[in-house]
């Protein structure tokens, strides 16, 4: 295929060309990834939008964009759906939304002329515009926009031409973007998700004026999900220790199947399934730790696409369908004994260090996170769970309940909740409550615990609603770190900062605002006693009457006991517990970091 391919009088997309193209960028984007990784200064300086926006486009390679013979309007419909479940970040739900807008406008056409594909491109700039509920320029946005701008001309019969025009006003409102935004033009650079879209199209211009795309290691359809569907029906006779369904992709050359059947055959596996080729092998199992099933799959290869559901909860789901479902997410930390009394599902976010990618307290437990964090040289980063982590789990639990509730994180630190709406949209909005907590860890987790409690004791959906919604401003949560360097390497605290507070030997405390941000609005001077005097700060700012509490400490245990027995000695609290806080604040805080959170008793 080349150039000409391209080229008619009366322009047309087919299918075939389309995919080839869409390869071409998504691959020019992922080769780009620690580039834009870099530049990443807004909204925050975290520097994962070049590993966002690789992972959400590698979902679409190995989805849609691996199989062969569809009609233009199915790929494009295939495409969306593909980089809507694997979204990440803001600027890779941004260009998940553009994609799947431009699929809606384009409906089933086995081709499309230019004119109905620029018409679909506009939709989608506006649908991307749309999904954000604060939109700033100098963005992924105006790149779009400006894309869809340089389209609207008629193509003339010359496809090349027409996108090469629109390349270009798109590089122009790249280059305008330290115009719009102050903070880009004070780091000098451009924005790193506009300059990850215009890479996507400058893969595909290259492929129009080539003709050329490597199409190996582009997955076919792989079998191994008919036959993972089959291993299900054998799960009475699996052994029931093996509660996690677990599964992931494997990437590489030269796959060793036998290996690897031999080395998940040794964590003693039940319903194991390899399916694949020599360069990309889905595996499937159901095993008691998905985090060993993993690590051993990535002695043999890449290891990609993680997933685990927890099959007991799922039992306990079709026992309990007379009440109402209650999930949340990760950012939540509550202790294990409790998530099982009161059935609350989980959907993970994701931890990856380098190009090591997990499930975050599933592939990868809390405890192994801070082995790691202290460990490995790279720093920890944490995203959302895409929407379509959050739509599996809701289709399940509608599956057996008339209607669940989701109990989220603060919406103000992260696009976790966004990630939940989305899903709920896409299923059952109807059946489908969304409970922004404005809070995280263990403020979040007291607030699950209530809405379950609720739930078991048969509440409907709109009493725990109204319920959650009268403890949210009574929730309170306090966090202590004892090294900020986490803090202030995330973007989370200013670099500046990390001079004085060190000179001082100040250990700041930060508090959860009605915002749902966390500010700092105190510390302790020295370091004797940090607990206890952590405590005794905390207990002086406790509401009167009763209370249940949690204390999260970043491993930390030690110090977390030190806190609880004194919070339980000044406040008596009517319940109290002392439970492992996860990557959502470790990531940020580093290990030794306390959290602590009241909410008053009904």
């Amino acid at each position: 295929m080349n150039a000409a391919t391209l080229s008619f009088p009366q322009p047309l997309i087919r299918g075939p060309a389309l995919r080839r193209a869409l390869i071409a960028g998504a691959r020019r984007v992922i080769a780009q990834r620690e580039m834009l990784n870099k530049i990443n200064v807004f909204p925050v300086p975290d520097g994962d939008t070049g590993s966002n926006l690789a992972f959400t486009l590698g979902g679409v390679l190995t989805g849609a964009l691996s199989r062969r013979g569809q009609g233009a309007g199915d790929l494009l419909r295939r495409v969306g759906e593909d980089a809507v479940d694997g979204a990440r970040g803001n600027s890779g739900a941004i260009l998940a939304q553009f994609l799947t807008g431009v699929a809606e406008a384009a409906g089933n056409a086995r081709a499309l002329e230019a004119t109905v594909l620029a018409k679909a491109v506009r939709a989608g700039a506006t649908s991307a515009r749309q999904a954000l509920s604060d939109p700033k320029e100098g963005t992924i946005l105006s790149v779009i926009s400006a894309f869809a701008d340089g389209l609207e001309p008629a193509a003339d019969g010359d496809l090349g031409a027409w996108f090469r025009r629109a390349l270009e006003r798109s590089r122009q409102a790249l280059a305008a973007t330290p115009t719009q935004l102050a903070v880009l033009a004070r780091a000098g650079v451009v924005d790193a998700g506009a300059q990850g879209f215009v890479d996507l199209l400058e893969g595909i211009h290259e492929f129009i004026a080539s003709g050329a795309v490597d199409a190996t290691g582009v997955a076919e359809d792989l079998p191994g999900d008919l036959e993972a569907a089959q291993a299900h029906g054998e799960l009475a006779d699996a052994d029931p220790e093996h509660r996690w369904c677990s599964e992931c992709l494997v990437v590489g050359e030269g796959l060793d199947r036998a290996g690897l059947r031999a080395a998940v055959g040794e964590l003693g596996a039940s319903c194991v399934v390899i399916a694949g080729s020599s360069s990309r092998l889905r595996l499937h199992a159901h095993v008691a730790a998905p985090s060993q099933l993993f690590e051993a799959a990535a002695r043999f290869g890449r290891v990609e696409s993680t997933k685990a559901d927890d099959m007991h909860a799922q039992a306990r789901t079709v026992a309990g369908a007379d009440v109402v479902a209650v999930i949340t997410d990760s950012a939540a930390d509550l202790p294990d004994e409790e998530m099982s009394r009161l059935n609350v599902h989980m959907v993970p976010a994701r931890v990856n260090f380098g190009d090591q990618d997990f499930l975050d307290k599933v592939g990868l437990s809390t405890a192994e996170f801070y082995r790691k964090m202290r460990s490995e040289t790279v720093l920890p980063r944490t995203s959302q769970p895409p929407p379509g982590d959050f739509r599996r789990q809701f289709e399940f639990l509608l599956s057996h309940h008339r209607e669940l509730v989701y109990v989220g994180l603060s919406r103000a630190i992260s696009g976790t909740l966004q990630s939940a709406e989305t899903a709920a949209q896409r299923g059952h909005p109807d059946r489908t409550h969304v409970f922004d907590t404005g809070n995280a860890s263990a403020g979040e987790g007291l607030l699950v615990m209530r809405a379950a409690q609720m739930a078991v004791d048969g509440a409907s959906p709109q009493q725990i609603l109204a319920e959650l919604a009268r403890l949210k401003p009574l929730t309170l949560t306090w966090a202590l770190a004892r090294d900020i360097s986490h803090a202030v390497r995330g973007g989370r605290i200013p670099a500046w900062a990390k001079a004085p507070v060190q000179w001082l030997g100040l250990t700041p405390i930060a508090k959860v605002k009605p915002s749902g941000r966390l500010g700092v609005v105190g510390g302790l001077f020295g370091k004797d006693r940090v607990p206890e005097r952590y405590a005794a700060y905390v207990a002086r700012r406790a509401p009167a009457g009763r209370l249940r509490l949690m204390v999260g400490h970043c491993d930390a245990a030690e110090d977390g006991q030190r806190v609880l027995d004194v919070l339980r000695e000044r406040l008596s609290p009517e319940q109290s517990w002392l439970v492992e806080t996860g990557s959502a604040v470790g990531a940020h805080a580093g290990p030794g970091a306390l959290v602590v959170s009241v909410q008053p008793v009904s």
